[in-house]
């Protein structure tokens, strides 16, 4: 035999040996988020914040509808220069904007928001599943509501661990 030959053949052994004494195992962070009560508080208090938000969008797009109603009212009733006319439709136009541009604020602030509320959640998670993955010396953790498990037959489901582990 080969120098080349045995050292494949050698090589080969190692990797299928290397690959049967790896551990896999799954878990479905939907599922276990949906059961933290911490989730349920940062929903509760992204909803509270979204709704003040609103309000102030709500404030302003009514203030808009009144200044244009007058304005529809002043320009039929002959009351209003040519002149008057342009300046108010460019005052409503500007209106408008500004509630276009706060809309998009508060995309923007509701994101932020979310990602405040919800990041000290994720990174409990995140330390405990790396936790139960070194303790138990799995190799990989894959997480099924993501659709990236299509076979878990030789994988262990860690949602009991992990809730345990988080107080559910």
């Amino acid at each position: 035999m080969t120098k080349s030959y045995i050292l494949s053949i050698l090589f080969a052994v190692v990797f299928i040996t290397t690959g049967l004494s790896q551990k896999y195992a799954y878990i479905n962070s939907t599922e276990l988020l949906i059961a933290m009560p911490q989730v349920k508080t940062a929903d509760s208090q992204l909803e509270t914040y979204q709704k003040t938000l609103m309000t102030k969008g709500e404030t302003m797009e009514k203030a808009f509808q009144i200044e244009y109603n007058k304005y529809v009212t002043e320009a039929q009733g002959g009351t209003l220069t040519g002149l008057q006319m342009q300046q108010k439709e460019s005052a409503l136009g500007q209106q408008q904007q500004e509630i276009q541009q706060y809309a998009a604020e508060v995309q923007q602030l509701l994101g932020a928001k979310k990602q405040e509320l919800y990041e000290p959640i994720l990174q409990k998670v995140r330390d405990v599943v790396e936790e139960i993955g070194k303790s138990n010396g799995y190799t990989m953790i894959f997480d099924g509501s993501v659709g990236g498990l299509l076979f878990a037959k030789d994988a262990d489901n860690l949602m009991v661990e992990v809730k345990a582990k988080l107080g559910l």
